[in-house]
């Protein structure tokens, strides 16, 4: 009778197995269930974030129409940055604060020292884009802002994840936006409100999101809602196109991503590599 084992000799090829080889046959061991509203859920931070460059791009239009002064702009950030800050501690009661051992005087010093710094190197970024024409601008600010999407870290475990990289990416999308704008106050305005939206904002999310997810989801729904009001006003063919982009993220991927688990069919066997499951640790004392 033929065994598998290779340490004996037997009177059968090296590649023969019998009828009982498909017995340890094994299908989608270790697959992963998705339910519907975990998925939904989960795919708010892509929604959060299309909306973010969203307001980032209607707002930079309002200015650049002559719409929205640039201190309404920056009272009304000023204002939302004050209550997103307050939030972010009650949310957790200060806790991450305390981890951290960042002192509110000194979030003051940074917040004061980028502005500062910002507003005078404005003219600085205002003059910087002259010499480039503006169909180049838009479009490398247009694929500054697709890169930061792209590489955003939306909680997934991958090698293309770079935060540090969509941040600079929104931050460049923003200086050759700022450069389009009649005055420097103008660009030290438009920066600022990017640092905002680009950098404090998903910190804010994130904090939502593991203390409070019925929060969560509500300022989401609030936040895209916003975001097409704002779109709707500029472009009613935009608006129903990026509404209809926000309904197939967040209704239809997940739906599909859920179907499509349905024919997954990965087998596991006794072809696999051998697996150690026995505690070799002893052996490294």
């Amino acid at each position: 009778r033929w065994q598998k084992v290779l340490y004996e000799r037997q009177p059968f090829p090296d590649n023969y197995v019998d009828q009982r080889f498909l017995e340890e046959l094994r299908k989608n061991v270790r697959a992963r269930r998705y339910r519907y509203r975990a998925v939904v859920f989960q795919s708010g931070a892509v929604v959060q974030q299309l909306c973010s460059v969203c307001v980032f791009v209607v707002t930079w239009w309002y200015m650049d129409a002559g719409m929205l002064s640039p201190q309404g702009l920056f009272g009304a950030a000023l204002v939302s940055s004050l209550l997103g800050y307050v939030l972010f501690d009650t949310v957790d009661g200060g806790a991450g604060r305390r981890e951290s051992g960042r002192t509110r005087w000194a979030d003051l010093k940074s917040t004061l020292v980028f502005a500062a710094f910002t507003y005078g190197f404005s003219p600085v970024l205002k003059t910087l884009t002259e010499s480039i024409s503006t169909d180049t601008i838009y479009a490398m600010s247009a694929l500054m802002l697709l890169g930061h999407l792209i590489f955003f870290d939306y909680g997934a475990n991958a090698a293309i994840v770079s935060s540090t990289l969509s941040l600079n990416m929104a931050i460049f999308a923003s200086v050759c936006l700022a450069s389009r704008l009649p005055r420097s106050l103008h660009a030290f305005v438009m920066v600022t409100f990017a640092m905002q939206i680009f950098a404090l904002w998903p910190m804010l999310q994130k904090k939502l999101k593991a203390q409070t997810p019925r929060c969560y989801v509500g300022v989401t729904v609030l936040f895209a809602l916003a975001a097409l009001a704002g779109l709707a006003t500029v472009s009613s063919v935009g608006a129903v196109l990026f509404a209809s982009l926000l309904l197939t993220i967040s209704c239809l991927c997940p739906y599909c991503l859920i179907r499509l688990q349905l024919l997954k069919d990965n087998i596991h066997g006794p072809w696999d590599e051998a697996e150690i499951k026995e505690d070799l640790s002893r052996f490294l004392m």
